[in-house]
């Protein structure tokens, strides 16, 4: 004799969903970033500890920081960035940025006879460029200044001269239009990519690499150089690497977790 159990679907539903939830309670992402996770602090449920990787509890030396709102804001008394964490993150920028793809697109922009801008948010700007000098506008301002207009600098990203030449917009592109010389390619976060011909704010930028006038990167990875301005949380939300950085930045949290936790 056979006898058949009839369960209902409702039931079961309700009941897959709550193994479901058993299994994945404290594993959350996000709202606006579902590449990062959250862990309520077991020494402080009002805080959170954020990260990369889902593992739980978290390793916090490869944690982003720890903020007490959901989703994080740049109030300083509520997001405390983990100054290790983005010691790991300049590193993975430097060895790996030349290899991404927005980072190539830009150098190779760079080789056009009228330049470009990385819509995606980056931005190639020559040596000459006069909007690569870091000042204390509002970014506003900055935005509303016309490229070519106003003061230029030297070959390095961090010094500049004022000069008033009064410069053409040629003077302000990459390849020809930049008279055959090298410049910088900035390496920015995705959260706010900037308008058109622009470059993103101080606080977006993680740093620059060199290129020359062909666009090809110049020395070792394009000599990359840290910006000293970038803010992991800002008003634009949180920390937004390209799907190429993110990828290599979760294979070192990987491994330096792998590390921690033999």
């Amino acid at each position: 004799m056979f006898i058949r159990c009839m369960i209902r679907p409702e039931v079961f539903r309700q009941s897959h969903r709550s193994t479901l939830s058993g299994c994945l309670r404290g594993i959350s992402t996000l709202p606006n970033n579902p590449h990062i996770y959250y862990f309520p602090d077991p020494s402080n449920p009002s805080r959170y500890t954020l990260s990369y990787l889902p593992t739980e509890p978290p390793v916090y030396s490869l944690c982003i920081g720890q903020t007490s709102t959901i989703p994080p804001t740049d109030d300083p008394t509520s997001f405390t960035t983990n100054p290790k964490f983005l010691s790991i993150l300049q590193s993975v920028i430097a060895a790996n940025a030349t290899s991404d793809p927005i980072v190539q697109a830009a150098s190779a922009a760079y080789a056009s006879q009228a330049g470009s801008s990385l819509g995606s948010g980056g931005f190639l700007f020559p040596s000459n460029h006069p909007s690569s000098q870091q000042t204390s506008y509002s970014s506003a301002t900055r935005r509303s200044r016309a490229p070519g207009i106003g003061t230029a600098h030297s070959d390095s990203p961090g010094k500049h001269a004022p000069t008033g030449s009064g410069a053409g917009p040629t003077a302000s592109q990459g390849g020809m239009g930049s008279g055959g010389r090298g410049g910088y390619v900035h390496v920015s976060d995705l959260r706010r990519p900037p308008d058109f011909g622009r470059i993103a704010d101080p606080e977006d930028i993680f740093g620059s690499v060199e290129v020359d006038s062909t666009g090809s990167f110049v020395g070792e990875r394009g000599g990359y150089q840290e910006s000293g301005t970038y803010r992991a949380v800002t008003r634009e939300g949180i920390l937004g690497l390209s799907d190429f950085l993110r990828g290599k930045l979760v294979e070192r949290l990987k491994e330096l977790e792998g590390k921690e936790r033999s």
